[in-house]
Parts: C-alpha cells; structure tokens; sequence
C-alpha cells in the first residue's frame, strides 16, 4: 500500500548545486578546521551587515557560546520568553544562570512593558526571542539594556534575513544568534553562528568552541615552545563546525533572499485566502514599518481555547497536513517546574500557545499543496 503523502510544515531545500558544494570538500583535504568555515563566516558577516561571525555546530551549541562570552554566571539572571525552544534559556543555565520569564507581545514575541517589570539587581542580560522569524522591538529593549546596563543577547534562529527599519537582523544585539537547522531560513544540516560587531566577543567565541584553546596571544609560551605550541586558557568544548556543514553553507547563503520571497509569496496568499475566516482564526499581524519577518513560520491562532484548536490541529493532521504548534511555554516543560517554575506566569504567552498552529510554509512548498491546506482548514473551521 502507498504511503499517505504528508505536507511538512517546514523543509530544507537542496539542489545540485548544495551537491556539488559539499562533494568539492569531501574530495579535498580538509573535512574540518580548513579554509571553508573561515569563507562562511566571513559571507554570514557580510551578509548580516555585522563585523564577525562565529560558526557552530548547531543553533544551541552558538546560544551557550553567547551566554559564556557575555559572562554570565551562577547567581546572575536573564529576562526572556516562555514562547521558544528550550535551548534559549537551557543555555543560560549551562552557565549557571537563571531564567526570569516575561510575557508576551500580541504577535508572539516579547513585551518591553513585561520585561521593564522584571528587572532587578541581579538580572545581566535581556534575551530576546524572534518569534517565528518577526523582529522584536529592538529600539526599546537597546534603550532598556542601556538605561540599565544590560547585555542585549538576540536569540535569532528563527529569524535570518529579516530586517529591522530596514537593517539586517545580526548588527542590531550585543551577540545575535542563528540556527541552520533544515527547516529554518537555509541549512547546514545541523548548525548555527553567532554575529557580533564586538572584536572581544568575537575572539573568545573561537576560542569557547574549540576547547577553550588559543594559538596565538600566549600566556606561558617559552623559548622551548615551537610551532606546534597552543594554550587552553579557558573551559571550551568542542562546538566547531565542519568544513563540509560550512560548504553547504555558503551555497545556500546565495540563496536566502530567494527563499525567502518565497515563503513571502506563500505567507501573502494564506493571508488572502484565510481572511474569510477571521471570526474563527487570528492570522498573523506582522505589518510594521520597514520590518520584516523571515516567515520562518505562519502562526495562525484558533478562537475557542486548546480544545478547539486540538480538533482543529487533529482534522489537520488526519487529512495529510504536518501542522505543528510553536511552542510549549518554556517553564511548562517538568524539568522547569522542578526547578519552581509554575504555570500561570505569562498569561498571555500561555494564551497564545493554547490557540496557535503553525501551517506549512516553506520555499518548495507548491500551489496545489498550499490549496489543500487552506481548502481543508476552510472545511474544518
């Protein structure tokens, strides 16, 4: 019997080209720790409109490296958002420190009011979230970093390639990060960098993630000392990525912009086609001038509660379409409640995650698939 076909609510995209890249590096000398990570993170930079790029082995491996570099420690706190992935406060604390959670936006990501709220002697850090792809306001939490002498971490996986007043996500935060994980903006199989304008960052990054080990700037180097000679001078781990990762990287970096007028495309006709049901669905409001999401996901939220939006996320599910939901409040997850976080903390957040489900939207994703997505939410609604 055939397999049901299933529409993924996200997909890489590769073609002969991303081959050719990584197969040239397979057949050359250097797998890893060559010449091509160094022509990626120098394209990854100049692309974000920032000084430096540091790649890593994945989007969670680059938010440990920023929390490290921005020395925070056990007894410091961050501010951040319940809605994402874990790996944006399980970073935090890698290092020790503690997650303090503020409520959320109506578009998802969060509130500068909320996290005015929060701030305290011990908080360090604000890290802001790019909640599927859609810029945080970033002029209020610089002006709230600096009135209070806060670090401004950018967690920005979901978001590479949108822009802010017209400027490119990864110039604007003290340390900006990104994922290249296949459902994202452009892949590298599993990978990610941070983006920094800061020289001092920039430095201890490569160190953090290649053991804490340095080749130059020596400390205890003597006479005796040849080329071979290398230092650890700090606690790193092995976070590097291949050579054969940055390759493809760098292939598909020539191809964002490209993915990403498509899934404007396809987020521009769900907002036609779905408009008949706003009594029964919020769509996504994302107009603001001169930003820009990188629709990393459509973000649709059903009226009626978690009940509603569990039939409605089933009936999808059943006629062959991979919806997903993004994402259980971070302090939902049991290893937070043991730590003594408790539900109830971000109404708002919780609120949001009772009603949303993400629809597909990718760069290949085709007319007739994108039709049978809205022709059977239409149905189901």
């Amino acid at each position: 019997m055939a397999r049901k076909k299933i529409i993924p609510y996200g997909h890489q995209s590769i073609d002969r080209r991303d081959v050719a890249a990584v197969t040239h590096v397979l057949k050359s000398d250097w797998l890893t720790q060559g010449p091509t990570g160094a022509a990626f993170e120098e394209a990854l930079a100049r692309y974000c409109e920032a000084r430096y790029a540091v790649a890593f082995s994945s989007g969670t491996a680059a938010l440990h490296g920023a929390f490290s570099v921005a020395g925070l420690t056990r007894g410091d706190e961050f501010i951040t958002s319940p809605l994402t992935f874990a790996a944006t406060s399980n970073a935090g604390l890698y290092v020790g420190a503690m997650p303090v959670f503020a409520d959320i936006d109506e578009r998802g990501n969060l509130d500068p009011a909320s996290v005015a709220l929060k701030i305290n002697k011990k908080t360090k850090a604000i890290v802001v979230v790019d909640y599927a792809g859609y810029p945080v306001d970033l002029d209020e939490f610089r002006l709230l970093a600096k009135k209070h002498n806060l670090l401004l971490i950018e967690d920005a996986c979901q978001a590479l390639g949108a822009t802010y007043h017209a400027q490119k996500i990864g110039s604007l935060s003290d340390l900006t990060v990104f994922s290249f994980h296949p459902v994202k903006s452009m892949t590298t199989g599993e990978g990610g960098a941070v983006v920094t304008n800061d020289r001092g960052y920039y430095e201890r990054l490569k160190s953090f993630r290649t053991h804490g080990i340095v080749k130059s700037n020596f400390v205890s180097k003597t006479a005796l000392d040849g080329d071979w000679y290398q230092e650890m001078q700090s606690l790193g781990f092995n976070y590097r990525m291949t050579d054969m990762q940055a390759s493809l990287g760098i292939s598909q970096l020539k191809k964002v912009d490209t993915f990403l007028s498509k899934r404007y495309t396809i987020a521009a006709r769900y907002d036609r086609e779905l408009s008949h049901l706003i009594d029964r669905l919020i769509l996504p409001n994302l107009k603001r001038n001169s930003t820009r999401s990188a629709f990393h996901l459509y973000v649709i939220r059903v009226m009626g509660g978690p009940e509603k939006r569990l039939y409605v996320f089933n009936q999808m599910r059943k006629a062959g379409i991979g919806v997903q939901v993004h994402h259980i409040p971070v302090y939902w997850h049991p290893y937070y409640q043991r730590l003594g976080y408790a539900k109830g903390l971000c109404p708002r957040a919780e609120k949001f995650y009772g009603e949303s489900i993400s629809l597909p939207i990718f760069p290949t994703l085709s007319a007739t698939d994108q039709k049978k997505v809205i022709d059977t939410l239409s149905q189901i609604l």
